[in-house]
């Protein structure tokens, strides 16, 4: 997988990627929070066992996780990155390769931090407040200290924070620039061509920044847009499908049962968003 190295603060899509790798790793941490924190496994069973899918709220959460996971810009993220990336058609497997571990491995630590708090807090204060970092980290203090919980929460969420904010960032200046026609590529340093693509890219910075200097409620802002990504869910995979069956060539089309565990997959999402549509309006 082949870039174009410049020197200079800009000018390489690999230099970002990598410092983007850095910065979230510091979510790791909360892998060894969850060894000390002995998570009963017999409860988590029987906790699965019962889901308040009748819970108008907990439906809500469960779309928001669904969006977290799955979210419709992050298709369009990959394509760019491919792009930049300058790969090749030999380069397609370790692609996918570097994927599925990417998507295991963020997965684990979602399920690991709701473990973790689950196994503390909400074990022994079941109702505490999560709705602020400080208020999650308070949670944690009497199971691993104040110093260890500020510690395990900010690093964390400093890595998470950065990671999200680069790639969104990059995703949506890369998406305005297509349509636009603008010239948009990390693997070059500002010029007259792709001024408009780095405006843009600092502009979203700097929209990000006043959200959060209006002290609006995040948490909340966070799980509607999380809701947002998965009501589009179907509108996006509803068309990456359509354009995998008509725009690639054959050679590049999916076969075999992993093309049918796709269109599985696919279908499920897509069935989940369209149910959460009236779901979110009140109307089941």
């Amino acid at each position: 997988m082949a870039s174009r190295e410049i020197d200079g603060v800009t000018g390489s899509y690999r230099r970002a990627e990598r410092f983007g790798i850095a910065l979230g790793l510091g979510e790791l941490a909360f892998i060894p929070a969850l060894v000390m924190a002995y998570p009963n496994l017999h409860s988590i069973g029987q906790e699965l066992e019962r889901l308040p899918l009748q819970n108008s709220s907990f439906v809500l959460l469960l779309a928001a996780n669904v969006g977290a996971v799955i979210m419709p810009w992050m298709i369009f993220y990959q394509q760019g990155a491919v792009i930049d990336k300058g790969l090749r058609t030999v380069d397609i497997r370790s692609e996918r390769r570097d994927t599925a571990i990417g998507a295991l491995l963020t997965q684990l630590i979602r399920i690991t931090m709701v473990l973790v708090f689950a196994a503390t807090a909400g074990r022994a204060h079941p109702g505490t407040a999560l709705n602020t970092v400080g208020e999650m980290s308070k949670a944690l203090q009497p199971f691993i200290n104040a110093t260890g919980a500020k510690a395990l929460l900010g690093v964390s969420m400093f890595g998470a924070a950065m990671v999200a904010a680069l790639v969104a960032s990059i995703a949506g200046a890369w998406g305005i620039s297509e349509v636009f026609g603008w010239s948009h590529t990390l693997n070059a340093r500002p010029n007259r061509r792709n001024v408009n693509f780095y405006v843009t890219y600092v502009l979203a910075h700097v929209l990000e920044a006043a959200v959060v200097l209006l002290h609006v409620n995040l948490v909340s802002l966070v799980v509607d847009v999380m809701v947002i990504n998965a009501l589009l869910l179907p509108i996006v995979l509803g068309l990456w499908l359509a354009l995998e069956a008509h725009a690639l060539p054959s050679s590049m089309h999916m076969h075999g049962p992993y093309r049918w565990t796709v269109m599985a997959l696919s279908m499920l999402v897509i069935g989940f968003g369209l149910y959460m549509v009236p779901a979110t309006l009140g109307l089941v």
